[in-house]
């Protein structure tokens, strides 16, 4: 048997990714807050991992991104999930779960929304999706 393996991309390829493949979805993991207030890239899909006030895992998490999917009109394990959450680490672990569930196609988007924090505890000032200029909304 083939192991699967999560596959990990730049914010850039994963836009790239999702232009070139119609069938592509964004999952963004973070919490409700975080999508909301914070902002997300545009047409996302939102199926929080873990949720506040509690940040336990989303014990529904595949049962929850399969029907996000159909909503969209893909019911496909095997269409292209592209994962993400602030920095890159929910997304991750996330997106192994779905691996695990029979996903095949599962890819984390490395540096996240916000990116990693500068010298002064700060995000989106060195990378990330809005770091990098690609298009996303709040609210």
């Amino acid at each position: 048997m083939v192991e699967m393996k999560l596959l990990e991309i730049n914010p850039q390829q994963a836009q790239a990714l999702l232009k070139q493949q119609p069938n592509a979805r964004l999952i963004d993991v973070r919490s409700k807050m975080e999508f909301d207030y914070v902002g997300h890239p545009l047409g996302a899909i939102h199926v929080a991992w873990k949720e506040f006030p509690l940040w336990e895992e989303n014990a529904s998490f595949t049962r929850d991104v399969q029907n996000a999917l159909k909503a969209t009109g893909v019911s496909d394990n095997a269409a292209p999930v592209l994962m993400l959450c602030r920095s890159g680490v929910r997304s991750k672990s996330a997106g192994e779960v779905l691996m695990r569930n029979g996903f095949s196609q599962v890819y984390n988007v490395l540096e996240g929304f916000e990116g990693d924090k500068n010298e002064s505890q700060q995000r989106s000032t060195i990378n990330g999706w809005r770091f990098r200029g690609l298009a996303w909304e709040q609210g």
